[in-house]
């Protein structure tokens, strides 16, 4: 029988408890919106770092004109990488600001400088908005790279919702020949827009449910939603090839949604001769590491990402 970790378990009682009662209804993005950065925002007044990281606020143009607010955290050091950070929130919130500490947290531990990208959120900029933002971060750094860090090395990385798209801008990058890049880094990622049923044996830990995956689809495709219209620049799970895309870290917690289509995407991705680091987290929920990152599994979790990071 499946279970949640026990240091989890204790560690998000407080954040399970504090929830709504009656979840929002299928389609319901401003309620869930307003969830999840409230959320958001908790979790990073509650972790304020003092690492020795230099800030500096820009903005690059996205393919349509629209200017694309990044921030670039630089580490102590030279960094060996560049790494391009899409935050997480379902593809219909998340900031910046929230995502600071975490961003803060990999730039320091692992030495890389990061980049994160402020990119667009669905409804009001649906597909594809939010990925034209992110290859548009990824041409910045490429340039930037060879500008102040020769040799550096430019690497994709996202989490959730942020996953999900780090890995459409690999698949659009490689495409149109924007590289090359060293990695995509993707945290229990939100890959396959067909993901609309849970396995009944996970569906009790489900911190991210179908109802909120179906709400940020819909929201982000609009009316392809739902159809075979759908392209793998929106949907990667949905792509024909894989091949030529970058080595791959792959995360993700056997009591998520997103478990199944992480795993298949793997698979996937090694059948097309790309290079695949995997880890399924036993007894991990969706965003285990930020909800309580002082566990051992959060932790775990932390060092094998630093360590990639470090190797790239």
């Amino acid at each position: 029988m499946l279970t949640i970790d026990n240091e989890l378990l204790e560690a998000v009682g407080a954040i399970a408890a504090a929830a709504s009662p009656t979840p929002p209804v299928v389609g319901d993005w401003k309620t869930r919106r307003a969830n999840i950065d409230a959320v958001y925002g908790g979790l990073a007044a509650a972790a304020t770092r003092d690492d020795p990281v230099e800030t500096i606020d820009l903005t690059v143009p996205s393919s349509d004109g629209h200017a694309v607010p990044l921030r670039l955290y630089k580490p102590a050091n030279l960094p060996h990488a560049l790494v391009v950070y899409v935050h997480g929130g379902g593809l219909i919130a998340g900031s910046l600001d929230g995502y600071d500490h975490v961003c803060r947290r990999y730039a320091s531990e692992a030495g890389v400088a990061v980049i994160a990208v402020d990119y667009r959120l669905a409804p009001e900029s649906p597909f594809p908005a939010a990925v034209e933002d992110c290859v548009a971060a990824v041409e910045w750094a490429i340039e930037h790279a060879a500008e102040r860090v020769p040799g550096a090395r430019v690497a994709l990385m996202g989490d959730s919702a942020g996953g999900g798209l780090a890995a459409a801008t690999a698949l659009v990058c490689r495409d149109r020949g924007v590289g090359p890049l060293a990695a995509q880094i993707l945290i229990y990622p939100m890959l396959d827009d067909r993901t609309a049923v849970a396995d009944p044996a996970i569906e009790p830990f489900l911190a991210w449910s179908v109802a909120d995956n179906i709400t940020g689809w819909r929201a982000y495709l609009g009316d392809k939603y739902g159809t075979d219209d759908v392209p793998a620049s929106a949907s990667v799970a949905r792509a024909d090839t894989l091949r030529d895309l970058p080595a791959t870290y792959l995360e993700v917690g056997q009591l998520d949604l997103f478990c199944a289509e992480t795993v298949a995407y793997a698979k996937q991705l090694m059948d097309h001769g790309v290079t695949v680091h995997l880890s399924v987290r036993p007894g991990a929920i969706h965003g285990f590491d930020q909800f309580a990152p002082d566990t051992r599994v959060a932790r775990s979790a932390l060092a094998d990402r630093v360590a990639f990071l470090q190797n790239l």
